[in-house]
Parts: C-alpha cells; structure tokens; sequence
C-alpha cells in the first residue's frame, strides 16, 4: 500500500488519483508530522510499503518570518516519517525544491550539484532532504514552480488578478520551469514503479521567467492585460530567490522512460481541466 500524506493538498490530491495500486491518503485533520507519536500512530496502524510525502510549509516569504514553524514541518517533519519508515521497513519518498539551490548556475541543476539555498524555505527543505537518509530506502524528488487543481499557484493568481488590472508588472530575471502537479505526480509513479532509490529532478521541460510564464497565461485564455518586466530586486520580497534554478531531469528520463512534456503543453491542458472543473467557465 501507497500512503499519501498531504493528500488534500494541490499535489497530493493529483498523487491521490495518479498513483497506481492501493492509494490511501492522509492529511493534517489525521496526522501532524511535526509530531514522531501522530506520525508513529498512523504509519503503524496502516503499514504501507510506500510513504510519500507531500505535505510542507510552501509560504516561501512566511518561512523567513516562521523560521521554526518552517524547520518543525520542512525538516524535523521529515525525520519524524523517515525514522518510522526505517520502523516498518517502508521507503519514503519526500518532495524536495529547487530552492536547496543558489541559482548561480547558467545551466540546468544537476542532482549533485552543490546546494546553497538562499532563503528559510530552501534550508528547511535542504534539512528535510538530510532527514530523509534516517530511512534506509528512499527517495528525493525534487521540482520548481508548482501550480495545480485544489491550491494556491501562480496561475490562478495572475487569472484572478486581471479580473481588476489591465496592466501588470511581473519579474524577468527569474528563470525556472513551470510545472503542473499531474505531471509531477507521473514522475513519482514512474519512480515508485521502477523501485528508484536516491535523489531525481522533475520538472516540466523548458524554461521560462515568471514574466514569460505570465504572459503565456494570459495568451491562451485570451486575456488582454499588458504585462512589464520588472526584477527580483525591485520586487523586494522578504527572501531570497534563486534567479537560475532550472532542474536537469535527464537522470528521470534515463532511469525511468518518463519524459515529462513541455511547460507550454502542460499550461494548456491545465487550462482544460481547470475549464471543465469550473463548469467551462
């Protein structure tokens, strides 16, 4: 058995639906991993063979000011899932972020290239990551720029936005690769299925700025809106982002077979899916 924690979550609810095989899923109203006796409680009474971990503090900005908050859910969380896993003889697999990086590469981030993150989020993450080897099987599944059914995302926040705006100024000089949760969740399958171990990247292929991301958006749903450049500094958001974070997934492809498609293709058919969910609106 698969068990899925942070299923209601934007990718956990994708993972719910995407994994093959008997999926259960549990969530913060059933399990509080910053607790090893909630974590303990649960992974010992269902006893999957998998634990799949989605469930994180993903408020980038939050982090810097909820540092401890940030290390509790992010890293010691992740103990907590890895050391029960090593209990029952599970394997974890944990989601991990491009932010464990610096974004001082000028091409695609390899698996072990040296990481140096920037911000509270990338050290917690970059803590999980450590904690997870307190299980003996596992695996790192690390992705950018998520946006998905059933969560805050930057798509739906740019959408919502133009309903009020007909201009808006959005940074340039970041450079990542916008990735739909369904496709993230068909790389894990593919790496659960395989019995792929170690850490992987697994993003949706090309390469974008938040600007170009926005303006792609706003071109296939035929919204007339100006978008400006403007840059990370003078943003000036609390942390620290990575301007380069593009993630090599060659090693998925090679390992597994899964090609994970186009950003522009994904941002399509996301666009679909959120059409028929919203009655075709």
């Amino acid at each position: 058995m698969i068990l899925v924690v942070g299923a209601k979550g934007m990718l956990g609810q994708d993972l719910m639906r995407i994994l093959a095989g008997d999926v259960r899923g549990v969530d913060i109203d059933e399990i509080d991993i910053t607790s090893l006796e909630s974590v303990r409680r649960v992974l010992l009474t269902l006893r999957p063979a998998v634990v799949v971990n989605a469930a994180a503090y993903t408020d980038v900005d939050g982090c810097e000011t909820n540092k401890e908050l940030a290390m509790q859910v992010n890293g010691e969380g992740v103990a907590h899932l890895a050391l029960t896993c090593r209990e029952i003889g599970a394997k974890l697999v944990q989601v991990s972020t491009d932010y464990v990086f610096d974004g001082s590469k000028d091409s695609p981030w390899l698996e072990d290239d040296p990481m140096n993150p920037l911000s509270v989020y990338g050290e917690s993450k970059l803590a999980g990551e450590l904690n997870v080897s307190l299980a003996p099987e596992h695996l790192i599944v690390r992705t950018q720029w998520l946006y998905g059914l059933g969560g805050k995302n930057f798509v739906e926040t740019m959408l919502r936005l133009a309903g009020d705006k007909k201009e808006l100024t959005v940074v340039d000089d970041q450079i990542g690769s916008p990735t739909w949760t369904v496709d993230l969740a068909l790389a894990i399958r593919a790496l659960v299925e395989k019995g792929c171990t170690g850490t992987y990247h697994a993003a949706n292929a090309g390469s974008c700025s938040w600007n170009e991301f926005a303006r792609a958006i706003f071109a296939a749903t035929g919204v007339d809106i100006t978008v400006k450049p403007m840059s990370t500094a003078e943003l000036g958001r609390p942390a620290t982002r990575p301007l380069y974070s593009v993630l090599d997934c060659g090693k998925l492809i090679r390992d597994t077979g899964f090609a994970p498609e186009p950003w522009h293709e994904a941002l399509g058919k996301y666009l679909h899916v959120r059409r028929d969910a919203d009655g075709g609106r």
